[in-house]
């Protein structure tokens, strides 16, 4: 596979960076994961317009224009012949010293995109559910990188890896007030009854409260959208331990594994201790739009010129 940086398309063991290169020397950078599917980046817009935000809001540049991202994106793609894969798109501030002054102009950002073989996950993870670990504390409101993708993931894949070792698939994160946060990679729902409910994500805090330092993830805000089409009542809110033991189903998001059932959190069983009929109907719902907006993104577009849903709101 080649990877395209900086413009051009690089063989993946002749691709290199700067040892100055601020990802390299301090962590200062962000990234976007992406399914690919019938050679269709899924969500595109979605995600160049999170990492957009994030790159202002966290001074990373002064402006990012997503055209050429998208371009790039679809570049690398098409060069790579890819129908199925997983990308991720990488954007640095490139090369910056913290100990000289600051230029009068702005550092000309690092930009790699790569695609690999999309992760194989055993089926019976979506039928039978995983085991869920929790994490104390590891969700902080008063970091301002909170709920951005920033490259600095070690504190979730160190959490990551301790419930692998345990035989987990996700460590579900708390706040320092013990409420639900996310896991370590993913987002966190839970159903009771027919109503679907999610912690607050950055940006959907009451006014005047703690920043929620939650990403907003972007599966997230789609099966937020599919859940309302079918009818269930959807509420962002402060959520419990107790609430999540306790409710009906609990499933996990993101781009990778889409919907991803949690049979068991610690010593307990949710409800049957399988994937409940909710998480699998918002499953197969994704999945058939995963399908029909990768064969025909063009019509995505034209249903949203049209004023019609079904597009990301």
């Amino acid at each position: 596979m080649d990877i395209y940086l900086n413009g051009q398309m690089v063989n993946a063991e002749q691709a290199t960076l700067s040892v100055h290169d601020a990802a390299f020397q301090h962590a200062v950078g962000l990234f976007e994961t992406m399914h690919v599917q019938n050679g269709v980046a899924f969500a595109l817009e979605a995600h160049l317009k999170r990492i957009q935000n994030s790159a202002m809001v966290l001074g990373l540049t002064k402006m990012l224009d997503v055209a050429p991202l998208a371009q790039a994106v679809e570049q690398t793609i098409s060069h790579n012949e890819v129908t199925d894969a997983r990308l991720r798109l990488t954007l640095t501030a490139g090369e910056v010293s913290l100990l000289k002054k600051t230029s009068s102009s702005e550092p000309m950002p690092t930009l790699m995109i790569e695609v690999t073989p999309p992760t194989q996950y055993d089926l019976k993870y979506f039928e039978e559910g995983i085991l869920a670990l929790i994490v104390p504390g590891g969700a902080n409101p008063f970091d301002a990188m909170a709920g951005h993708k920033t490259l600095n993931y070690w504190p979730r894949l160190r959490t990551l890896r301790q419930a692998a070792s345990v035989g987990a698939g996700e460590a579900i994160w708390l706040n320092v007030s013990n409420h639900l946060a996310s896991g370590a990679v993913s987002n966190v729902f839970l159903v009771k009854g027919q109503t679907l409910l999610t912690p607050f994500a950055r940006g959907e805090e009451a006014q005047g409260a703690l920043p929620a330092p939650v990403l907003p993830g972007i599966t997230r805000e789609i099966i937020i959208d599919l859940a309302q089409k079918q009818g269930l009542d959807v509420q962002r809110k402060m959520l419990s331990v107790e609430e999540m033991l306790d409710a009906d189903e609990v499933f996990l998001t993101n781009s990778s594994w889409q919907v991803l059932p949690v049979s068991r959190i610690e010593k307990q069983t949710i409800a049957q201790g399988k994937a409940g009929p909710t998480t699998l109907t918002l499953r197969q719902a994704l999945l058939e739009q995963i399908e029909t907006q990768t064969k025909n993104p063009h019509k995505l577009v034209d249903d949203e010129q049209g004023g019609a849903s079904g597009g990301r709101k």
